[in-house]
């Protein structure tokens, strides 16, 4: 079975928690993510995702609101040996589209539905063609 590992992304967008939201929502736009992990010198305090922009942007935030206001704490991450099956399940049972990944407390990748949806395909798709 294909682990995590094989499909993750390791060119990571990262922030800190005081950035200015507005300035992280330019970086994810700039690099065409859905989101940024939110870091705490090495440790990873949070995501803060498209969702999480559109709720501030929705409910009138203040241009100088920070990371910090708007990202979620604490998210769920996957380990780099397990399975696609086991990152696909706990989006799923979550409902988000980007799990962090972690070698212990170390940040080591992160994995979308895009991901998931191509590692899907390319399984799919018969030898040969």
């Amino acid at each position: 079975m294909a682990t995590v590992d094989r499909i993750m992304s390791r060119n990571l967008l990262t922030t800190e928690p005081g950035e200015r939201l507005q300035d992280a929502a330019h970086r994810m736009v700039d690099r065409r993510v859905g989101a940024i992990l939110v870091l705490e010198g090495e440790r990873l305090a949070g995501i803060l995702t498209e969702r999480d922009v559109l709720r501030a942007v929705g409910t009138g935030y203040d241009p100088a609101s920070l990371v910090s206001d708007w990202m979620t704490r604490n998210p769920e991450t996957i380990g780099p040996e397990d399975t696609i099956d086991d990152a696909l399940g706990l989006m799923d049972h979550g409902g988000f589209r980007h799990l962090p990944v972690t070698e212990g407390e170390r940040l080591v990748g992160i994995i979308s539905v895009r991901d998931l949806l191509r590692a899907g395909v390319q399984d799919a798709t018969p030898r040969g063609v």
